[in-house]
């Protein structure tokens, strides 16, 4: 009684401190999940233009619902990402131009479009009809936000469809780069040259520091710039079968093979069963004990498992051959029938003519042209047999021309029926015409397989239920060991193999050998997982993977040991132009050559694009600073991509003066043709993007 005197005396501090405690609670779960308002409005930022998150995620869905065979619901955020981004600049650049559209702009986009200018309903002799166009939504004011809809989609394309002009007009090429072409092509320089070639020191000469690396990445941001990444080691636990399970599947078909006992519980008693050999009725037995259905189709040997095809194929009709593994199963087959000829090989030349499936489009026949040529061939081929593969590659006009004709193996009726019954009804080395909707065929029946009809029960080489619990149980273990041990030790003395670390971008799917794990790649990026953390994903079709987060990479300069491979040569070969540099010390091309090791050597005729120096390779800098120094004159040792050079010109040819550089022009309009591409991937270089889409949850 005193306790409970006691607890009412003091029941209202008691009552405050439970409820602070819940508070704290609740607020401490908000501040953790993003509660206040922490998750932002607008899915991301382009150059101050923000992309709201209800637009984007009605365009998503749009995407998802359009049923694209193969995309993920990650590939379809990716492409309205891009597509957002890109309009975001693109619209900006319009409004710098002041481009601006009309109606008419509008109608040629939707002239093209296939619902509105491919529209029966809104065409009048073939040709789209504004007038039946606004009538239709005048008369029908419901369907206007279709219009709408459509009017903004096509605004953007006109926009777009002009400034991709002016940027394509803007690159034109003049009469004076044409003269500069043909001069770089024509103007010829002779030089003696001293070379001393980076490949004459070994690299491991050379040692680059992480601080060099860092530095001249600094001074070259723009080139390795990096995303922000994560990197991720992982084991696999595949939920695979174990030899237990192996075996067990194997008795199972052995068992069939003979009569079994078995109890009925229906009756109390002990049925026999018939086994395979004795079955009355094969094909139920094959459906009612197999993981596959019966099937009829023959078989040619080709077509059956490589190291039982022999033995299957000579086992007898009514004989049972197994068992044996096909796939992921072990079967046992019983030989049902066996037919010669049951798959061909044929060749053909087709000669086609207006109005069949595959009218030629090179040549136009009337049906009499086709057959007075069929015909013809066909007297061609029966003369010479060996030549039928040159004939069909000359003149087939089916796409098997490329193969001399050759359609390779099939069935019975895969073919239409004038041509199977002339392959099927005729030997192998036969030739002849046959006429079908394609136009005339001209056949060479090469080969034919015999077959065998199997009644095969196979069973599946499953995980057990004992197996699958097992493997979980070791996932389990594995991920709370790695959480307090080291990874790879424990990884280790569990027999499991650490795979190469996967390095991932906030809004990548793929996750190495393993495929598209979009859940491994949002644990990276959460906020609440820090470096050295472990966490088991369970994966369909696979089992268990349980991954590390290894290294988190922030936005920036590219991570040194990435950069390494790209940095290190550039450096190493500027420190080797360096030592060389202060060899090649002289007053003359002989003392420089004596001083740095090497020997003059002589280049002649070269041009600025046919820079290729004798002995070392192309060297457009070094053949340049020959035609700009003067004749005669020694230049300072010149850095090329092979070495570096000392070069001293003794002849320079001009070309003849031409009075027009047309054809010079042209060679240049060609090399600029897809600049216009460009474009946008250079605005978005430039831009100011803030990608929010982790934030919810894509």
């Amino acid at each position: 009684m005193a306790v409970l005197q006691k607890i009412r005396q003091r029941s209202l501090l008691l009552i405050l401190v439970i409820g602070f405690s819940l508070l704290a609670f609740i607020v401490q779960d908000l501040y953790r999940k993003g509660g206040f308002n922490e998750t932002p409005k607008y899915v991301g930022t382009v150059n101050g233009k923000d992309i709201s998150f209800e637009d984007f995620r009605l365009k998503v869905s749009n995407v998802e619902k359009s049923g694209q065979q193969g995309m993920t619901s990650t590939q379809a955020v990716n492409r309205v990402w891009d597509q957002e981004v890109s309009i975001a600049l693109v619209s900006a650049e319009f409004e710098k131009l002041g481009i601006r559209t009309s109606e008419k702009h509008i109608m040629e986009v939707f002239k093209t479009d296939q619902n509105i200018g491919q529209n029966p309903m809104f065409q009048t002799n073939g040709t789209f009809d504004l007038a039946k166009f606004k009538e239709y939504f005048k008369s029908n004011p419901e369907q206007a936000q279709f219009v709408k809809d459509k009017e903004k989609d096509a605004e953007l394309n006109a926009k777009y469809t002009i400034y991709n002009s002016l940027v394509k007009a803007g690159m034109y090429t003049t009469e004076a780069e044409g003269k500069l072409k043909y001069e770089m092509e024509a103007n010829k320089v002779n030089f003696d040259y001293v070379a001393v070639l980076f490949s004459s020191m070994k690299d491991t000469d050379f040692k680059i520091t992480d601080a060099e690396i860092t530095d001249y990445m600094k001074k070259n941001e723009k080139k390795y710039k990096a995303e922000e990444t994560r990197e991720v080691e992982y084991i696999t636990i595949e939920d695979k079968a174990s030899p237990e399970d192996e075996a067990e599947v194997k008795t199972t078909i052995n068992a069939l093979l003979n009569q079994r006992v078995v109890y009925n519980q229906a009756t109390g008693k002990n049925d026999t069963l018939p086994g395979f050999k004795g079955a009355a009725n094969t094909i139920e037995f094959v459906n009612e004990n197999s993981d596959v259905p019966y099937d009829s189709t023959y078989v040619a040997k080709k077509d059956l498992p490589v190291s039982d095809a022999e033995q299957l194929f000579a086992t007898p009709a009514g004989e049972i051959y197994g068992p044996y593994m096909k796939g992921n199963m072990y079967c046992i087959s019983k030989v049902m029938g066996r037919k010669a000829g049951a798959n061909a090989k044929a060749s053909h030349i087709l000669i086609s003519y207006e109005g069949t499936q595959v009218p030629n489009k090179k040549e136009k026949r009337t049906k009499e042209q086709a057959k007075a040529k069929a015909e013809q061939l066909l007297a061609q081929v029966k003369a010479n047999p060996g030549n039928f593969f040159m004939v069909a590659l000359m003149n087939s006009d089916d796409s098997s021309a490329q193969q001399g004709g050759d359609l390779g193996y099939f069935g019975p009726n895969q073919m239409v029926k004038p041509f199977n019954d002339f392959v099927f009804n005729n030997p192998v080395g036969t030739i002849g015409l046959v006429e079908t909707d394609f136009g005339f065929h001209i056949i060479n029946v090469t080969e034919k397989q015999d077959a065998i009809r199997l009644a095969t029960i196979g069973q599946k080489i499953e995980p057990s239920e004992a197996t699958t619990d097992k493997l979980y149980t070791k996932a389990v273990k594995f991920e709370m060991d790695a959480n307090e041990k080291d990874f790879e030790k424990v990884a280790k003395a569990a027999n499991l193999t650490v795979n190469p670390s996967v390095k991932v971008k906030a809004m990548d799917e793929s996750f190495g050998a393993t495929g598209n794990q979009r859940q491994i790649v949002r644990w990276a990026f959460d906020k609440e997982t820090n470096v050295g953390d472990v966490k088991r994903f369970e994966v369909v079709n696979l089992g268990n993977i349980v991954a590390k987060l290894k290294k988190v990479n922030e936005k920036g300069l590219m991570a040194v040991e990435d950069a390494r491979p790209m940095v290190e040569p550039i450096l190493i070969k500027k420190k080797k132009a360096e030592k060389i540099k202060a060899k090649m010390k002289g007053s003359s091309l002989q003392a420089i050559a004596t001083a740095s090791g090497a020997t003059v050597q002589q280049a002649v005729d070269l041009t600025v694009e046919n820079a290729n120096i004798p002995n070392a390779g192309f060297e457009r800098q070094v053949v340049g600073t020959a035609f700009a120094i003067g004749l005669n004159k020694i230049s300072a040792p010149i850095e090329g991509n092979a070495g570096v050079y000392v070069v001293k010109p003794t002849l320079i040819t001009k070309a003849p003066v031409l009075k027009n550089h047309a054809e010079y022009v042209t060679k240049l309009k060609s090399q600029v043709t897809g600049y216009a591409g460009r474009v946008i991937p250079a605005l978005k270089e430039e831009a100011d993007i803030e990608d929010n889409r982790t934030k919810f949850n894509y």
